[in-house]
C-alpha cells in the first residue's frame, strides 16, 4: 500500500560553489538589468549566504545551481546554498525548521502548502516588487497570483503554474487501431467513457508482460488527480470555499466506482503496490501535471504525447497545481532574499525553468522556445492540452489541515485498493471523518 519513508534519511545539503571572476578590468562586476537583482545586490559588499529549499531532483539541482552561478558573477557577495527535501516531507520539515527558528531565507513553495503557511504568519510581504518596472509584474497571468495573495500584500511569485494532462504512449494506440485522444478531443468525444473503453482496449497480457491501458497514480498518493472526474461534472470533492467534504454524491461514488471497475475487472489499471511506470512502455495513458514532461522527454523507446483530461458533462476541467517561491520572514538578509526571489521569478529566470514548468509569464508561455523544446510533444498539442484547458483549471485544493485531510482520503482509498469497503461505504466514511478536520483551525 502507501510506504512512509524517514524524513531525516530524505534531506541532502548540496553548497552552490559560485567563484567567478569579476570582469575584463579586474573590477567589481556590475549588477545585471535584468528586472531581478539590481539595489541590493549593490547595497553591500559584506558576505552574505543565502539558504534555498526545495523539492528537485538532480536535474532541478543542476539547473538552479547553474542560474546562483550566473547570479553571483553580477552579485559577487551572495552565495547561495540548496538544500532538497522530498515532496511528501516538505511541508512538515518547514514546519519542524519554523518552530526551531532554523527556516531558510527562500523557498519553494506549493499550493497545498500556502493556506498553512499563511496561517503561521511564515512568509514575507513581497508586495513592492510591483514598484520595480523592469521586474514586470503585470507580465505574469493574473490568476497565478492569486494563490500568493492575502488581504491585498503579495506573499510569494510563482514559477511553476502546470495543468494536470494525459500522456499516452502513441505506439500502444496505434497497434490497439485507436483514434487518438488529440483526435478524439478535436471532435468533443473524449470523454470518461471514452477514456475507459480506450483503457480496456489498450490492456492485454499477463505477468511480466502486462500491459496496463491507464494509470492515474504517480506513486499511490496522487488522488487529487481523480477530482477531474467529478469537476467535469460540476461537483468536487469539497466546496469551493474548503470548509466542507462533498464527495459523497453522485460523482464521488462514480470515481471510485470507475477505478474499482478499472483495478478489478477489466484489469485496465495496476492495482496498489505495484510500480509500473510510463516510461517501462507498459502504461497506455498516464495523468500527471504537465511537469512531468521531463521525465518523459528522455523516452527513446516509444512514441508519445499529450493529451487534454477527459471531459463530462460540464467539459474537461484539469487540475492546476502551482508553486513558487517565497521568503520567510525570519530571514537574516531580507534585501538580499528579495533581490535574488527578483531573479528567480524575473522573465530570465522563467525562461531558465521552463525546461521543466508551465510558466506563468505570458510572455514565456507563449514563446517558442517553451513550445519547440527538443524532445517536447507536438505543439500543436501541447497548446490544446496546457495553453488552451489552462483557463478551465481549478487549483489544487489547499487548507490549513491539509496534511490530516490528505491522510484520511489516502486511507479511504486504501480501501478501495483492499476491497474492505464499498465506494458507497467509503466516501460517506469520508465524509464523517474529513468535515470535522475541516472546520478546526
Amino acid at each position: 500500500m502507501r510506504k512512509r519513508w524517514p524524513l531525516a534519511a530524505l534531506s541532502c545539503l548540496v553548497a552552490v560553489a559560485a567563484g567567478c571572476s569579476s570582469g575584463s578590468g579586474g573590477g567589481t562586476a556590475q549588477p545585471a538589468a535584468s528586472g531581478g537583482g539590481n539595489a541590493a545586490g549593490a547595497a553591500s559588499d559584506k558576505p552574505v549566504e543565502l539558504k534555498f529549499m526545495f523539492w528537485g531532483n538532480q536535474a532541478h539541482t543542476d539547473l538552479f545551481k547553474g542560474l546562483f552561478d550566473k547570479y553571483k558573477k553580477t552579485h559577487p557577495n551572495i552565495t547561495v546554498t540548496i538544500e532538497s527535501v522530498p515532496f511528501p516531507d516538505f511541508q512538515q520539515k518547514v514546519s519542524v525548521l519554523a518552530a526551531g527558528r532554523e527556516l531558510p531565507d527562500i523557498a519553494w513553495v506549493s499550493e497545498r502548502m500556502v493556506p498553512q503557511f499563511m496561517a503561521n504568519n511564515i512568509m514575507m510581504d513581497v508586495s513592492d516588487v510591483k514598484d520595480d518596472a523592469a521586474f514586470k509584474l503585470d507580465d505574469f497571468i493574473p490568476s497565478t497570483l492569486d494563490l500568493f495573495r492575502k488581504d491585498g500584500k503579495l506573499y510569494g511569485l510563482p514559477f511553476s503554474t502546470p495543468p494536470s494532462v494525459m500522456f499516452y504512449n502513441k505506439d500502444l494506440f496505434d497497434k490497439a487501431g485507436l483514434k487518438s485522444p488529440n483526435d478524439l478531443a478535436k471532435d468533443g468525444k473524449w470523454t470518461w467513457e471514452e477514456f475507459e473503453k480506450s483503457a480496456k482496449a489498450l490492456s492485454s497480457g499477463s505477468g511480466a508482460s502486462k500491459i496496463y491501458g491507464a494509470n492515474f497514480f504517480r506513486d499511490w498518493k496522487t488522488w487529487i488527480l481523480l477530482s477531474s472526474y467529478s469537476w467535469s461534472n460540476g461537483s468536487g470533492p469539497f466546496d469551493n470555499e474548503m470548509t466542507k467534504f462533498t464527495w459523497n454524491d453522485k460523482y464521488g461514488v462514480e470515481t471510485f466506482n470507475m477505478l474499482q471497475r478499472m483495478m478489478f475487472v477489466d484489469q485496465s489499471h495496476p492495482k496498489a503496490g505495484e510500480q509500473v511506470s510510463f516510461e517501462s512502455g507498459k502504461i497506455g495513458m498516464f495523468f500527471d501535471v504537465y511537469s512531468y514532461v521531463s521525465n518523459a522527454r528522455k523516452i527513446k523507446d516509444f512514441k508519445w504525447s499529450i493529451a487534454p483530461m477527459p471531459s463530462g458533462s460540464k467539459g474537461s476541467v484539469p487540475m492546476m497545481g502551482q508553486a513558487g517561491y517565497t521568503i520567510f520572514k525570519e530571514t537574516k538578509h531580507p534585501k538580499e532574499a528579495k533581490e535574488l526571489l527578483k531573479f528567480l521569478a524575473s522573465q530570465e529566470g522563467i525562461q531558465a525553468t521552463q525546461t521543466f514548468f508551465v510558466p506563468p509569464r505570458k510572455s514565456v508561455l507563449n514563446s517558442d522556445e517553451f513550445l519547440k523544446q527538443p524532445d517536447n510533444p507536438p505543439a500543436d498539442n501541447i497548446k490544446q492540452a496546457v495553453i488552451d484547458e489552462m483557463p478551465k483549471a481549478r487549483v489544487q485544493p489547499g487548507h490549513v489541515q491539509w496534511t490530516k485531510i490528505d491522510n484520511e482520503v489516502l486511507a479511504g482509498f486504501d480501501q478501495l485498493f483492499g476491497q474492505t469497503a464499498k465506494p458507497e461505504q467509503i466516501v460517506k466514511s469520508l465524509e464523517d471523518k474529513v468535515n470535522p478536520i475541516m472546520k478546526s483551525k
